[in-house]
């Protein structure tokens, strides 16, 4: 059967049947099975072994500290993602190209390298290095080395949710706005963050998710102090690399149902701002 060229559908049959199967049978390959397995082994011990386990001083330590760096990156990187949008969606720059490419850089650049770069700027041997040693400042191997790595690779969340929202949405209502006689802050307040909460709610969820979960740059900064440097994501290599697999698995747990919580907000979001646009697409 075939179908008109304006058609929003093809029909082939027999193979849509067997692309759903395909996918499905990758995504328990992939996803579903591995989650799996961490939830099982987290619990193979017990339910008392999982809960001494993640009671743990060091684990303790490094929940509290994963969401102290998640608690000041995340803030950090929403303001700066507004800021990066409203300047690349109302206003025309020399410039504007080059810096939509240094907000989509962490994503192009592997999490080490992004670490490296601030052991080159603030380490021992850094270009400040000795600066910062003669004034006791201390940023490598201590927590503003890992907000600072986990600023960088986080960095275009938000900024990437926004961008294009705010592009479609262009400066109309601003303009009224203030065209009427409300002030830039009034209308940033009144008009801006209304019409943008949802996105930019979704871009600070997934900002969140990554900030929590990341591995690669802190590790480069952290030293792997344990019970000072090491973030969550590190302490389920260090159990690991100790044989204490339970250990390891329970705090990986709870990385996954991180990530299991963002989904589902993820897709709340979702199923709320897309009610909210077929209602104003209706009036």
């Amino acid at each position: 059967m075939s179908s008109s060229p304006g058609s929003s559908s093809i029909r082939m049959p027999g193979i849509a049947p067997l692309l759903v199967f395909a996918s499905i049978a990758a995504m328990v390959l992939l996803v579903v099975g591995p989650l799996a397995i961490v939830f099982t082994e987290a619990f193979s011990k017990g339910l008392s072994r999982f809960f001494l386990e993640i009671r743990e001083p060091d684990a303790v330590a490094a929940i509290r500290l994963t969401l102290l760096v998640a608690a000041i990156s995340v803030p950090l990187n929403a303001v700066f993602g507004i800021a990066a949008a409203w300047t690349v969606a109302k206003f025309e720059f020399r410039g504007k190209s080059l810096l939509l490419t240094i907000i989509d850089l962490p994503f192009s650049i592997s999490p080490v390298v992004s670490g490296l770069v601030w052991v080159l700027l603030f380490g021992a041997q850094g270009w400040f290095g000795e600066w910062l040693i003669d004034h006791d400042v201390k940023i490598i191997f201590a927590t503003t080395g890992l907000v600072l790595a986990t600023v960088l690779v986080t960095l275009p969340f938000v900024a990437r949710e926004l961008i294009p929202l705010m592009q479609d949405q262009g400066s109309d209502e601003e303009s009224a706005a203030i065209t009427l006689g409300a002030d830039g802050f009034t209308t940033f307040w009144k008009i801006t963050i209304p019409n943008i909460k949802w996105a930019l709610l979704y871009g600070v969820l997934l900002c969140n998710a990554r900030a929590m979960g990341e591995f690669g740059a802190v590790s480069v900064v952290s030293g792997h102090i344990r019970g000072m440097t090491t973030t969550l994501p590190l302490h389920v290599e260090v159990l690991y690399n100790d044989y204490d697999f339970v250990g390891a698995f329970a705090a990986a747990s709870l990385l996954a149902s991180l990530g299991l919580v963002t989904l589902v907000v993820k897709t709340a979001l979702e199923w709320r701002h897309a009610g909210e646009l077929s209602a104003t697409r209706r009036h």
